[in-house]
């Protein structure tokens, strides 16, 4: 089992135990991350789906990504918001970033911009990876994985 696997499998534990769900928007990861949350236990009862968001049209005009950079803090912002809400999940976790070899937006290979949302709030964060373009795909599963994890850990602290 895969340290993605083993964070997923919590995350559907979380998810189960306290009735959350959660969606995602991708862009760098093109659909990694979804395959990783989906493969988890009882998946179709907590995982509300995602949107890979590969073209910054489908950015754009699905998520509601606002006429940016789709390498920065507020496309990955706007990802999350828009992916929670048109999925109707508890939490969404969004990534946006360049896996190279080459710069994109002005932000060189492995840079990566991540956002979490949940009900009235959005948090984002930036990473830089070192690597190979599969090297950096799977560090931004990896990371995107424990941001879900802390949200949802709040979440459920939140509601005891």
């Amino acid at each position: 089992m895969t340290q993605a696997d083993e964070r997923a499998a919590e995350l559907a534990r979380l998810a189960l135990d306290h009735g959350l769900s959660i969606a995602v928007a991708e862009s760098l990861t093109c659909g990694r991350l979804a395959c990783s949350l989906g493969a988890a236990p009882d998946s179709s009862d907590w995982f509300r789906g995602g949107v890979v968001a590969y073209h910054p049209d489908v950015k754009h005009r699905l998520l509601d990504v606002p006429d940016v950079p789709v390498v920065s803090e507020t496309a990955a912002r706007a990802m999350a918001t828009g992916v929670r809400a048109l999925l109707g999940a508890t939490a969404a976790v969004a990534v946006t970033g360049v896996g190279g070899p080459d710069p994109q937006d002005g932000e060189p290979a492995g840079s990566v911009w991540f956002a979490v949302a949940t009900d009235g709030e959005v948090r984002a964060e930036h990473r830089t990876f070192d690597g190979d373009p599969d090297r950096v795909l799977d560090q931004t599963v990896d990371h995107a994985l424990d941001l879900l994890l802390d949200a949802t850990k709040a979440l459920r602290a939140e509601n005891l």
